[in-house]
């Protein structure tokens, strides 16, 4: 049998491209040669996990205490739960929020940071100070910082909060450090403009709002920032929904009522006619396995995040300790292949209040921030 030692460059590089984050995390210290093979930008381009296979990440908050609040990251690929340093919540939680490849404060300063970072980066000052928002992140063209989006939310004015007012769009140009104020969210959304009653998605370059239980849409253009025209996207027998962003579509998830009982569907939706067809149902044991009884409204604490082929489906309740299931859809074939998540690490604390996303974790980056300094969390226990 021939030695790894003895394998060419090219092969050992691609062995490791099928190998999980974590795993390569750990390869890259066995050697000088397998940590310049791993941590260039080649093989960077090679492995194509972290967009095809996002992880979902979950920020436990209590309100009483900061001991108790906990982080933790799921990698699909390893199938494998970690821990994470906890960030420092702000006082106000609901004004803490996580995006691709960030975590977010928006009130009463709008500042950012890698998930996998602890430094806060601060921007100049939003126009209007706001809790609960939407928000997006995109490529600005420039390499750093990232340009962000802030739709909706509530007007957050010292400890007081405007429930009326229709806040602008505000989009962060990184080269200026500026804000820049652009047409509020249509009318049809006064009755529910934060991120508690809206979903969104950024999609080629538009951004998607989504009525969780009004399933009014509309779309912000990134380019020309004007606002579509407001439509309603109701599948029959939708109760509540989400609406997702994957690699080559945006998907409509969510609780349906049927002939036969409750279902937790996925429905495909042509972004230019907003035409929808159903690709998945997630199998009845998953579904209620993320459940202990059978009162009417045990869907309610359901939720739902995605991102390149995966969508995350989860409870958010305590009393499960946060039970997960996992669909991955296909580029290939588009087939739907569900499976339920591992149980998160104990022991799993008590929260007042539950943020999750979904993000591309780039190897790359956590290779660069093991020698970054003290403001980079300690990865690699992480890993060990």
């Amino acid at each position: 049998m021939t030695a790894m030692s003895n394998l060419s460059s090219d092969v050992t590089e691609l062995i490791f491209s099928y190998l999980p984050i974590p795993t390569l995390i750990r390869a890259s210290t066995v050697c000088k040669l397998w940590h310049s093979i791993i941590s260039s930008s080649t093989f960077s381009q090679l492995s194509t996990q972290s967009q095809k296979y996002p992880w979902f990440f979950l920020y436990g908050i209590h309100n009483t205490s900061s001991n108790f609040n906990q982080s933790f990251a799921f990698d699909p690929v390893s199938n494998r739960w970690f821990r994470l340093p906890s960030p420092t919540f702000p006082s106000q939680s609901s004004s803490f929020l996580g995006v691709d490849g960030f975590f977010l404060i928006t009130a009463p300063f709008f500042t950012f940071s890698p998930i996998l970072k602890r430094h806060l980066h601060s921007t100049s000052p939003l126009r209007f100070s706001r809790i609960n928002p939407l928000v997006g992140v995109f490529d600005s063209g420039s390499s750093s910082p990232p340009s962000f989006i802030v739709v909706g939310g509530v007007r957050f004015i010292g400890n007081l909060v405007d429930i009326e007012d229709r806040l602008a769009v505000e989009i962060y140009n990184p080269n200026s450090d500026s804000w820049l104020l652009c047409p509020p969210l249509p009318a049809d959304f006064r009755s529910g403009n934060s991120s508690q009653s809206l979903s969104s998605a950024l999609f080629k370059r538009r951004f998607y709002v989504f009525g969780i239980y009004s399933c009014f849409i509309s779309s912000f253009d990134l380019h020309t920032h004007l606002w579509s025209e407001v439509q309603t996207l109701r599948p029959p027998g939708v109760v509540f929904s989400f609406l997702i962003s994957c690699m080559d579509r945006l998907v409509l998830a969510g609780i349906c009522n049927g002939p036969l009982g409750s279902s937790f569907n996925l429905w495909k939706i042509e972004e230019a006619t907003m035409e929808f067809s159903e690709i998945a149902i997630m199998p009845h044991d998953l579904l209620y396995g993320l459940f202990d009884g059978d009162e009417e409204d045990k869907f309610a604490s359901l939720k739902c995040v995605g991102l390149g082929n995966l969508i995350y489906v989860f409870n958010e309740e305590y009393h499960k300790k946060y039970p997960a299931c996992i669909c991955e859809i296909s580029s290939e074939d588009g087939k739907c292949r569900w499976r339920k998540v591992p149980q998160l690490p104990s022991p799993v604390n008590k929260f007042h209040k539950v943020v999750s996303f979904s993000s591309t974790v780039s190897l790359h980056s956590i290779l660069q921030s093991e020698g970054g300094g003290d403001d980079v969390a300690p990865l690699q226990p992480m890993f060990d």
